[in-house]
């Protein structure tokens, strides 16, 4: 008798399940880029104001993100051109994983750069593409005639590029973004979850290059909890998108939460430029330990390199600090643990333990 078990697709059985990390009782969570800021919880009016707004939404029906309004707030917090138009997804997990299923023909590859986002090679997987992953050079920045080179040879039909750079926190020169996009005949999906922490956008582009798609997240300005993505390109792509994004794939909560804090984006712009100077505040005293490593960051976090990543990892744990171990994930990133930015007590906490380990 055949087991239910031998029935599923032995390349599925061959993946490695994305893991979590539990957060145990009292710990320090700084490893996975959430805003150490509930958005809300320093301002009793507005708690008030959004606790009312979720006891009035219609949870007893079905959502419908194509009129929720939720895109028009999007579009004026974040300039989207009206040239653009704009899918939402739950999380931008959803939306890589949409993306890469409608270009995902037999014999179509993609091709992204290492390390990058692993749900990009994790998607090709799944949906049986081609993947061709282009190192970077040794300082994380993109080895551009290396990509060129794959995108000539491979003719990719879906490229991702996260700008700035997972795990690594390097931003690209945009001059070599516009450079791939221009030699790609596919799409060229440009990822900027850490958009808000970067000095550049391609988001004034978005809906005027036809194989360019810009995505981004509120997950990292405070709101990862509500699993809310948006891409925004051409029509012509977009509209084939939304035949396969699911009917009702956002939340009546999350759509109202996110329409309610993007209209308060003043707050969202005041976080973001605290947690810029934290980072920047980490980044010198992180420098400033000679047997360290430390990489410029357009992110909320900061990748380090220190003499022992396992080690380290394992002192911060028992200090109740969990963060992120990239050591062993990909060989440029040998003993690298990844830091998010968090607020300045949290700061202090990690540095107290490394300058006991470093300095």
């Amino acid at each position: 008798m055949t087991a239910v078990s031998d029935l599923i697709r032995s390349d599925i059985k061959a993946l490695t399940a994305y893991q979590v990390a539990d957060l145990p009782e009292g710990f320090i969570k700084l490893d996975a880029m959430e805003s150490p800021y509930h958005p809300f919880a320093d301002d009793e009016a507005l708690l008030s104001e959004w606790l009312c707004l979720l006891k009035k939404a219609p949870i007893h029906l079905y959502p419908n993100p194509a009129t929720s309004g939720l895109q028009a707030v999007l579009r004026e917090a974040f300039g989207i051109p009206q040239a653009a138009e704009i899918a939402l997804g739950n999380g931008s997990d959803e939306l890589i994983q949409l993306i890469t299923m409608l270009l995902a023909k037999p014999g179509a590859a993609m091709l992204a750069v290492e390390p990058s986002f692993v749900m990009y090679k994790h998607n090709a997987a799944l949906f049986g593409m081609d993947y061709i992953g282009v190192p970077l050079n040794e300082d994380f920045t993109l080895n551009l005639p290396a990509v060129l080179d794959a995108v000539e040879t491979h003719n990719p039909a879906l490229v991702f590029i996260a700008y700035p750079n997972n795990p690594t926190g390097v931003g690209f020169k945009r001059e070599e973004v516009e450079a791939v996009i221009r030699a790609a005949k596919g799409l060229v999906v440009v990822d900027e979850a850490y958009g808000a922490f970067s000095g550049d956008s391609f988001l004034p582009q978005a809906g005027s290059i036809e194989n360019l798609v810009v995505m981004r997240t509120i997950s990292k300005i405070g709101f990862a909890g509500l699993r809310v993505g948006y891409a925004c390109g051409c029509a012509a792509v977009m509209r084939e998108l939304a035949k396969i994004v699911p009917p009702y794939n956002m939340n009546q909560l999350c759509l109202a939460t996110a329409k309610f804090a993007l209209q308060h984006a003043d707050r969202i712009v005041r976080t973001t430029a605290a947690l810029k100077a934290e980072r920047e505040r980490l980044f010198q005293a992180l420098s400033a330990i000679g047997r360290l490593k430390a990489f410029p960051s357009e992110t909320n976090f900061i990748t380090v390199r220190v003499p022992d990543a396992d080690g380290a990892h394992e002192t911060l744990k028992q200090n109740k600090i969990l963060v992120k171990k990239l050591h062993g994930s990909h060989p440029l990133l040998a003993q690298c643990l990844r830091l998010t930015v968090g607020s300045p007590q949290q700061n202090d906490a990690v540095l107290k333990v490394i300058r006991s380990l470093y300095a």
